[in-house]
């Protein structure tokens, strides 16, 4: 019977874990589960809760930092970025009007729904805009000042 409590507890904070995206909760589920395995083969419920202390913590120690140290942004460690992370900093060519509430870009050949970053900001299509932030699948987009190769910035205007 201690066996199942400890399951459910562990798949309980699986669950729990989906739902925060910290990856701390699934070091006290691996806990329940190896608290579960010391039920199963007949421990004592001081020494189950004891299991399940020593391994949340040594999962806590041991794995957390590890998956921090991975966890951080390409700006943060200097390599490449890649996926949306990449995308902040490109250039966008508007394909329908932009504005705070809606708007259609094209990025490296995809077509994003955007937004313009600043209120006070419309882009109409053809236009060329910078891509500021990626915001779920939504890029948020400012005027884009700097000029093509071989192009005046007097041209512009």
């Amino acid at each position: 019977m201690d066996a199942v409590v400890w399951v459910v507890l562990g798949v309980l904070l699986g669950v729990a874990e989906i739902f925060t995206t910290t990856l701390f909760l699934i070091m006290f589920a691996v806990g329940a589960f190896a608290a579960a395995g010391a039920a199963a083969l007949g421990a004592p419920v001081p020494i189950q809760a004891l299991v399940f202390a020593v391994v949340s913590a040594l999962s806590v120690a041991v794995v957390r930092p590890v998956i921090r140290r991975h966890a951080r942004s390409a700006l943060e460690t200097g390599d490449q970025a890649f996926g949306v992370e990449a995308l902040e900093g490109a250039t966008a060519l508007v394909l329908e009007p932009v504005d705070t509430g809606r708007g259609l870009v094209k990025i490296d050949g995809e077509v994003w729904s955007a937004r313009s970053y600043d209120a006070t900001q419309a882009f109409e299509p053809g236009e060329r805009v910078q891509v500021i932030k990626i915001r779920g699948a939504t890029a948020l987009v400012w005027r884009d000042d700097i000029s093509s190769p071989g192009e005046l910035p007097e041209a512009k205007r």
